[in-house]
């Protein structure tokens, strides 16, 4: 997984551990359309993130957030509720270990799963 794909998956919701293949985004929305075929592809770097989470008290979205913080990245969050800022000002405390982010990165590497929209392409 690419550098630049790492914040739009998170953005996106794909790496929340909220959805999977037995749980799926909405059919017939953008997300369902871009990520519901990759679902099985992240499978394993989701569970990694969940594995992370266990160690460093947080989710899955949470780690994500800090993986892009330590590759370097401002992740740009968006957020509906009081809870998810608090969560996300919470990931940027969570300092992850080089080991952890080489795993990440392998894993995100091996899935393969490119959903760079067109305009995101060229800022990449």
């Amino acid at each position: 997984m690419a550098s630049p794909s790492t914040p739009t998956w998170l953005e996106q919701g794909a790496l929340t551990g909220r959805f999977d293949t037995a749980h799926p985004f909405p059919e017939g929305t953008g997300r369902g359309e871009a990520y519901n075929p990759h679902l099985k592809e992240l499978e394993a770097l989701i569970q990694e993130l969940r594995s992370i989470g266990e160690v460093h008290q947080a989710s899955p979205a949470q780690v994500a957030t800090a993986w892009a913080i330590a590759k370097g990245t401002l992740p740009i969050i968006g957020v509906t509720k009081v809870r998810q800022v608090e969560e996300a000002a919470a990931a940027a405390q969570i300092v992850l270990s080089d080991e952890e982010v080489s795993c990440l990165e392998k894993l995100g590497d091996e899935a393969g799963v490119d959903t760079l929209r067109e305009w995101e392409k060229e800022m990449a």
